[in-house]
């Protein structure tokens, strides 16, 4: 009997062993995730980040599917520009009739994206600036000449036009929806090269470098650390599904090479500016008439404002969208439409969706009291009229004006001024200033926009004491006027 017995529960012992071997050889075969579900509410947690982190990898380590949806439609932009040789006395007194002081021609490349099948191209203005001739080269290596369609300097945008037909495009994406930590693909022609793929993250929104220099500049720009170079400008940033999200268009860098800061303009910016040119030549740009600034620490204590965000209104334009929507100097405008606006950089993003004649709903905090007021936007002639091409943008007696370009700098060596671009009836015109003058000082003041022209001549030009600047030939020039 006792022989049976151990017998049996040896048995029993063996048995009982292989069961659980083989319980455990079918939990083990299951994912970890699945096991620490079965636990603590704690673990639960820690299983679902680490499935969803799981299922983030699959979606979006693969980017092939939105580079073969971008690289045919980024093309290289190449440009010629004739460039007037600063006049040298030295070399004219040395070489006599031999100096050569005739215009010069020089190459710039840079990069385009595809917006519609019959061949409109989106580029950066500063790719094509003072271009006399602009070549399109497709990533099938065909090359096309293209058309100016128009340019706008206060967004750094341009569009393009090139007579070919069946060709891919990129759709429009949301950049609103863009998430600080996604994943997006710039795709350019660095280095004269043809369309090149670098991957990154949204680093962060609404960034604002103090690049351009136009009068109703908007500087909002998405920051990522995707590699961009010299060529990148005009390229295309898209999201993972292969949807144009923004136009790539600086580096932040202390060499001119890459160095983790790539800086693009948001496609809710630019898909306005495009439509606007497409459809009435000339940007409508809708404005409320206000100076801005950052919200401080000690102003929001001192507004009782829960969270240090918004712009605050440091000036009211008199007949201006605020002033008729009665805000005041010192509110702090929080949101426009329900979107809400933590800074200057983002109130200016959200009004450049607007034209003249569009109505918006301002939300503000004054005392610290919430209100929001309907405002009618206007143009920058203080109306709600359709602009024209050149109508009041860097209109100044007569004259228009606009920031002196990177071409203008270089071959000037100045960091600072205003061109004539077109001479109209007016005190420019009295003065014998020509087409092409580069105005540096106006009453001893130094000058970048036209704005800063009016400000420094009181918006009279009978104020006007001074202008020190450049001739369309090089010559440096200083007029006296009243003395």
């Amino acid at each position: 009997m006792k022989v049976k017995y151990l017998l049996g529960a040896l048995l029993m012992a063996i048995l009982g062993g292989a069961i659980t071997l083989v319980a455990y050889t079918k939990i083990a075969d299951k994912p970890a995730v699945v096991a620490v579900k079965d636990s603590s509410q704690a673990e639960v947690k820690d299983a679902r980040a680490l499935l969803t982190s799981f299922e983030m990898q699959q979606g979006q380590v693969d980017f092939t599917y939105a580079a073969e949806q971008t690289v045919h439609a980024v093309v290289h932009v190449r440009t010629k520009t004739m460039v007037e040789q600063p006049y040298n006395p030295i070399m004219e007194f040395f070489y006599g009739d031999r100096y050569n002081n005739r215009p010069r021609e020089v190459a710039g490349y840079g990069s385009g994206v595809i917006i519609s099948s019959d061949g409109y191209i989106i580029t950066n203005n500063h790719v094509i600036e003072d271009a006399g001739n602009i070549e399109v080269k497709l990533n099938d290596n065909r090359i096309f000449k293209a058309e100016l369609v128009g340019r706008d300097p206060s967004t750094d945008i341009a569009l393009l036009k090139i007579k070919a037909d069946n060709l891919t495009f990129l759709k429009w994406g949301d950049s609103d929806k863009l998430r600080v930590g996604e994943w997006v693909l710039a795709v350019g022609n660095p280095f004269n090269l043809t369309s090149t793929v670098t991957a990154g993250i949204v680093s962060a929104k609404g960034r604002s470098l103090g690049l351009l220099n136009s009068d109703y500049k908007i500087e909002s720009f998405i920051q990522t650390d995707a590699a961009l170079n010299m060529g990148n400008s005009g390229g295309a940033l898209v999201d993972t599904k292969g949807l144009l999200v923004g136009i790539t268009s600086a580096i932040y860098s202390p060499s001119g090479a890459y160095a983790g800061n790539s800086f693009a303009i948001p496609v809710s910016i630019v898909r306005k500016v495009v439509e606007d040119i497409r459809q009435f030549g000339e940007v409508q740009r809708a404005i409320i008439g206000v100076s801005i600034d950052e919200v401080t620490p000690e102003i929001a204590e001192k507004q009782n404002l829960t969270e240090v965000k918004g712009a605050l209104i440091t000036k009211i334009n008199e007949g201006g969208s605020a002033d008729d929507a009665k805000l005041k100097v010192d509110d702090i405008i929080t949101k426009v439409d329900g979107v809400s606006v933590n800074s200057p950089t983002e109130l200016q993003e959200q009004l450049g969706k607007y034209r003249p004649g569009d109505k918006a709903s301002i939300t503000y905090i004054r005392n610290g009291k919430e209100s929001t007021v309907p405002v009618t936007m206007k143009n920058v002639s203080g109306n709600t009229s359709v602009v024209t091409p050149g109508m009041g943008i860097g209109e100044v007696y007569g004259s228009r004006l606009q920031a002196v370009g990177p071409s203008d700098k270089g071959n000037f060596r100045i960091d600072y001024g205003v061109k004539i671009v077109e001479v109209g009836e007016g005190w420019f015109k009295d003065q014998g200033l020509r087409k092409g003058t580069i105005i540096l000082t106006v009453n001893g003041k130094k000058v970048n926009s036209a704005e800063e022209v009016r400000q420094a001549t009181n918006n009279n030009e009978k104020s006007i004491k001074s202008i020190e600047g450049i001739t369309i030939d090089g010559r440096i020039f200083n007029y006296k006027f009243g003395y």
